[in-house]
């Protein structure tokens, strides 16, 4: 392990709770990334579950609706 790894893992016991969870989450990131293999958190597995429960109670934008905002964000980058 790198000194400056070494270093930053001492020092984040010491860091806010809040701090150490998004560490957690960009590492998670970094060994997908390596690995091919993502991990869901607790907030991706309940961010999945209302995804479901809006599609199955079709609760999603119609074809119309999201061509409108498409052309509202073209015209934005213009």
């Amino acid at each position: 392990m790198s000194n400056a790894a070494k270093d930053i893992l001492n020092r984040i016991p010491t860091w806010p709770e809040e701090d150490q969870e998004e560490l957690a989450e960009l590492a998670n990131e970094i060994e997908a990334r390596r690995s091919g293999v993502y991990r869901l958190s607790a907030e991706d597995r309940e961010a999945l579950k209302q995804s479901q429960a809006d599609v199955d109670a079709a609760r999603f934008a119609s074809d119309e609706r999201m061509q409108v905002i498409f052309n509202k964000a073209r015209s934005i980058d213009s």
